[in-house]
């Protein structure tokens, strides 16, 4: 392996999580793939959940350069598949956290890599096989390493590649199937969600469905089952390797779009009708735009909420909340444009300070408009003060699961339970619209930059020996909130659980078969 400074790989994980809904106490990811393999000649067959990761990198550290994948030949020391090339693999453990904690234990022990010098690019959909000849295998020691081209690696004997070695990697590299020029454009929008730390989830749903409009066009269409397949990989993708920690808006757009496509899908045809690809990009632009409605919707809901629940009509109401949530802006401006008086305390948001251009976008419209309120800034650790005399503390939410529990920026739980101290008359509002519920398991911590908190120490260096944390999300449980104000008025943790349902089924009938 080249020395860290010279090359920095690209991890692409097959991250095996079920579309199953688990107990309601789990909250990690229930790895589901499954590699049935036999014991003995005649034993049935055990199953064992298995991940692999696949090494890339790029010729110079050149992102344009066509990349290579590292495969390591399995030694004799192993009872399966001797001397075969395959990816860094092993069994999911009882004690892993998650499948991408095996992922990462197997290439520490196996490669000595972690993640100083590796970085995660991208998961794959699971899948399941069975192989009768297989042993369990004791050992995962390899003999040597190669780098080939992606399009070389075949499941050719010849190849000398474990089984299902190409259709473990076409899951992770969707240039296999989709053609390089469609895989550079969703290769290029997954990086640039994964880089946007200052949207909030809906504008980056908006976002994911520009570049699943762009990706369309693109993909080979010669087959209508052969694009069928790929249209929902991409949609797949959009939402797992963007950013899954704000994926719930993302999986609802998507899903929105496939709806779309597979009512005006023909069926039993080998070849799509001309034109069938831009009249789905039309309706799919259409749905888009449709979809601001929702904002204004949700916007009406909370001002209706606000009226419903003012104490004093003569009394401006105090409202607490943080970090920056197009839908609470535009809630809050809605409400002071309605002529509610408002007193806005906001806290900072470390470490991007997005709670801070939150308060000025707030202060700039009321002064623009001539409306009476007052906005102000307090640091995250200041959130008791902040909260005191709060009537409302107003949460957004990147994802709602099927229990009713919000994730949100971090600093959201501190802020509720200071709150509920300071103020115990305080309503708890999560302000989301459905498309933030997610009934499939969360996606585990989102760590971010170290750079991004030690930057603003004001030139003090960070010691070697001290690790810095940056997580952006944290969970407020359902049993702090007292209301969900969506699009469709206000509603319950029941009422959640609802939607999650429909989610979950949409989500079951577009990926199952994957």
């Amino acid at each position: 392996m080249p020395p860290k400074h010279q090359l920095l790989p690209q991890l692409l994980h097959r991250h095996h999580r079920a579309l199953a809904t688990p107990p309601k106490h789990q909250l990690l990811p229930q790895p589901l793939h499954r590699h049935h393999r036999a014991l003995a000649s005649m034993a049935p067959l055990e199953q064992r959940a298995v991940a692999g990761s696949f090494i890339f990198k790029y010729p110079d550290d050149n992102p344009d350069a066509r990349p290579q994948v590292a495969l390591f030949r399995r030694s004799a020391a192993v009872r399966t598949y001797q001397h075969k090339y395959a990816p860094i693999a092993g069994s999911v453990e009882a004690h892993d956290a998650s499948p991408l904690a095996t992922a990462w234990r197997e290439l520490r022990e196996e490669t000595a890599l972690t993640a100083s010098s590796l970085r995660l690019l991208r998961q794959g959909k699971p899948y399941s096989f069975g192989d009768a000849s297989a042993r369990l295998a004791l050992d995962w020691e390899h003999d040597g390493y190669a780098w080939f081209d992606p399009a070389a690696v075949t499941d050719d004997a010849a190849f000398g590649g474990v089984p299902r070695l190409l259709e473990s990697l076409r899951r992770v590299w969707p240039e296999i199937d989709m053609g390089a020029a469609a895989a550079r454009v969703l290769e290029r929008g997954l990086g640039a969600l994964r880089a946007d730390h200052e949207s909030g989830a809906r504008q980056l749903a908006a976002a994911a469905l520009a570049v699943f409009v762009d990706v369309l066009p693109r993909l080979d269409a010669a087959s209508r089952d052969k694009w069928w397949r790929n249209v929902r990989f991409v949609a797949w993708h959009l939402w797992k390797n963007g950013r899954e920690s704000m994926g719930a808006p993302i999986l609802s757009v998507v899903l929105a779009s496939l709806d779309i496509i597979a009512a005006r899908l023909p069926p039993g045809t080998d070849a799509l009708p001309a034109g069938f690809v831009d009249d789905a990009v039309s309706a799919i632009k259409e749905f888009a735009q449709q979809r601001q409605a929702a904002s204004v919707r949700i916007a009406d809901a909370f001002t209706a909420f606000l009226r419903h629940n003012i104490p004093d009509p003569s009394k401006p109401l105090t409202v607490l909340t943080l970090s920056a949530s197009s839908t609470i802006t535009n809630a809050l401006t809605h409400a002071l444009a309605e002529r509610i008086p408002l007193h806005i305390h906001v806290l900072e948001s470390r470490p991007l300070f997005e709670g801070a251009k939150t308060a000025r976008a707030l202060a700039a419209y009321a002064r623009q408009q001539g409306l009476p309120a007052a906005v102000s800034v307090h640091t995250d650790a200041s959130a008791g003060l902040a909260a005191r005399g709060a009537d409302v503390l107003l949460l957004g939410a990147d994802l709602i699961d099927r229990e009713g529990n919000v994730s949100n920026k971090t600093g959201s739980l501190p802020a509720v339970l200071a709150a509920r101290h300071v103020s115990p008359a305080v309503k708890v509002v999560a302000l989301a619209d459905t498309e933030k519920i997610l009934p499939f398991d969360p996606p585990g911590h989102e760590e971010n930059d170290p750079a991004e908190v030690s930057g603003s120490w004001g030139g003090v260096q960070q010691e070697g020996d001290v690790a810095v944390e940056n997580v952006y999300f944290e969970w407020v449980s359902a049993g702090l909130i007292d209301h969900y104000v969506t699009e469709d008025g206000v509603t319950t943790a029941e009422g959640v659980a609802a939607g999650a349902e429909d989610v979950q089924r949409r989500a079951d009938r577009f990926f199952s078969d994957l």
